[in-house]
């Protein structure tokens, strides 16, 4: 017996229906927004993530040298990816550029609740631009695709910010600020103590009266009040930008699922302006769902033109959790709508009649195994089948099938040549 590796999980066919099903609204939403479907490698190469963040972020990565000697990693994230993609063929593209895709990533980090060392992910993207209606229609997405998964308001909310709201106050101070390491400390304040998170600003560079008053101010969420203490053309600009971006979001019908949280920074450098992230309303799941926003300067950063971009990533390790918290996380079963049973040498026309029944588009088992009836019925059962075809010797004779509904037990024959005829999805009721 070999053991899974710690941090990849198997999804047995039940859990994979489920997973299934969730992907399938996120992504039938994403194109009925217009977005288009991409595919992407699970390697890169390794400088795509310490050119931008150093070598120590190796201990993060799935990194290895190649047989051609490069230095290479599992993609732990798709944007540096798609920021390549653009920037190979960015005169090409037209703009905007909407693009999806679902696949696993990899990150060596601490496995715990709704976090894994391969873990999957929705990514939604616009490149191209730069008005607010861009960031209002990936909100407006997400806020579809969540109710979509029969989730309301009452279940998520979005937390959404704006990261030159935060810069431009920590620049409005006259100490020397490490603006980045003051982020970080926002975006981590919701997970330690107020003390903890006080150290980290006045670690950034704030005097501890000013950790205070910056801590009070970003809490309050007040954007005329931010206005006022600092009244820079950068924060004045953040707060139209946000609030514009919130007017769009009224009229695309997101606006509702959207509270202003001014301590929602995304910890992550490249992002340059509106933020969010997505949490559980009832605080019952203790981390975010996931997290968006826009990042204007990736493009140029990889060598391309610059190029405004915005995006979202829900997670399916972190999302489920939300959607069982909420009671609507599908059924972990396998479904089938026919099974046909065989009795004795009636391959040929029980073969028939699971290609007609397959061609009606429906899932359609029958035996491979040469079982007994007992235990083809069994069978049937457990794969939960709404009707059994019994393909027998002696109906045969007959001129007829047999046709069970596996819920009530209920039974009848029909003749054979008119099964399934012109019926689209010939049920025992169907046949009464």
């Amino acid at each position: 017996m070999y053991d899974g590796i710690k941090g990849f999980r198997d999804f047995y066919p039940g859990e994979m229906a489920a997973r299934r099903a969730t992907i399938d609204t996120l992504e039938d939403t994403a194109r009925s927004y217009g977005f288009r479907e991409i595919g992407t490698p699970a390697l890169e190469r390794a400088e795509m993530w310490t050119d931008k963040s150093g070598d120590d972020i190796v201990d993060e990565l799935y990194s290895f040298e190649d047989q051609g000697g490069r230095h290479v990693t599992l993609t732990p994230e798709l944007t540096p990816t798609v920021a390549r993609m653009v920037v190979a063929k960015q005169q090409a593209l037209s703009k905007p550029i909407k693009w999806f895709s679902t696949r696993p990533f990899w990150r060596y980090e601490q496995v715990q609740q709704g976090r894994q060392r391969e873990f999957y992910q929705t990514n939604v993207d616009i490149f191209g631009s730069e008005e607010p209606e861009a960031d209002a229609e990936i909100l407006a997405w997400a806020a579809d695709a969540l109710t979509g998964l029969g989730l309301t308001g009452e279940h998520f909310e979005f937390r959404i910010s704006h990261r030159d709201i935060l810069e431009g106050v920590l620049e409005s101070y006259e100490a020397d600020v490490d603006t980045e390491a003051a982020i970080r400390a926002v975006d981590k304040s919701d997970k330690i103590s107020q003390v903890e998170y006080h150290d980290l600003l006045i670690g950034a560079g704030l005097s501890a009266d000013q950790a205070v008053e910056f801590d009070d101010l970003i809490a309050g969420g007040d954007l005329e009040e931010v206005k006022a203490f600092a009244d820079t053309e950068r924060v004045t600009a953040a707060v139209e930008n946000l609030q514009n971006v919130l007017e769009a979001a009224e009229d695309f019908g997101a606006r509702e699922y959207c509270t202003i949280s001014l301590e929602t920074a995304r910890g992550l450098d490249y992002y340059t302006g509106v933020v969010f992230e997505c949490f559980d309303s009832a605080g019952e799941v203790s981390r975010s769902i996931f997290g968006g926003g826009r990042y204007d300067d990736l493009i140029e950063g990889f060598g391309g033109q610059p190029t405004p971009a915005v995006g979202v990533a829900p997670g399916h390790a972190t999302l489920p959790l939300l959607m069982q918290r909420a009671g609507v996380w599908p059924e972990e079963e396998v479904t089938t709508d026919y099974y046909v049973l065989q009795i004795g040498d009636t391959r040929p026309e029980a073969a028939r009649i699971v290609r007609d029944l397959r061609d009606r588009g429906h899932v359609v088992e029958t035996d491979v195994a040469g079982r007994s009836f007992g235990a083809q019925l069994n069978y049937a059962d457990s794969i939960n089948a709404e009707t059994v075809v019994i393909v027998g010797e002696q109906d045969l004779e007959n001129d007829e099938v047999t046709i069970k509904d596996m819920e009530s037990g209920d039974q009848a024959q029909v003749p054979v040549d008119s099964f399934p005829g012109d019926l689209e999805r010939p049920t025992f009721d169907d046949l009464e």
